[in-house]
């Protein structure tokens, strides 16, 4: 009986490593160096209230930061994701299965991406969308990592890797826009005190 039990949970783990690879996985995979957290983190998005950052959904302007600014401002894995092009775990992270009401930002500069509006249970493990707030709010670029082309996605305004995106998305746009929840920052559109 623990022997089968044992082949269960190995078996089990093979099939997330080979989902993550197949579905939403990038470059850097590997692990970086433990980075230091300063008592500053996240105060760049911490103002942002809902009302806040949809009234800047056309804000493009570039934010630039040296590698060791960005190293203060994430947590480890929050910069192995959006400096490192990392992907995180599928099913357990933060914002698979939330469909509060709000908007999405990206952890990296508070730039507004995805409405809850446009979210969807892509049963893939990772938070999904089929467009995001503003078209300029995303960039495309090519990936050929992983022995495979895809598209990723990052922030226009950072150049932070979000995620990536498919073809095999819901109606109206026929798109799903798979992003890691450590490079988002969920606004609850409940608690705005505007």
């Amino acid at each position: 009986m623990r022997y089968e039990i044992m082949k269960l949970q190995k078996i089990f783990l093979i099939l997330i490593l080979i989902s993550v690879s197949v579905s939403c996985t990038s470059e850097g995979q590997s692990e970086t160096p433990p980075i230091q957290v300063t008592a500053g983190l996240h105060s760049h998005i911490e103002h942002l209230t809902y009302t806040i950052a949809m009234s800047d959904t056309s804000n493009n302007e570039r934010i630039t930061r040296s590698e060791e600014e960005w190293k203060e401002l994430l947590s480890s894995s929050e910069y192995r994701v959006l400096r490192n092009k990392g992907t995180e775990m599928p099913w357990v992270n933060e914002y698979n299965s939330l469909y509060d009401e709000g908007v999405y930002v990206c952890k990296g500069c508070g730039q507004p991406l995805y409405s809850s509006e446009t979210k969807y249970n892509s049963r893939s493990g990772w938070p999904s969308y089929w467009a995001p707030i503003d078209e300029a709010a995303v960039e495309e670029r090519e990936d050929n990592s992983m022995f495979m082309t895809r598209t990723e996605i990052i922030c226009s305004r950072c150049e932070s890797h979000l995620g990536h995106v498919f073809d095999d998305g819901p109606e109206p746009t026929g798109l799903r826009y798979c992003m890691n929840s450590a490079a988002l920052h969920f606004l609850p559109k409940d608690n705005d005190e505007s």
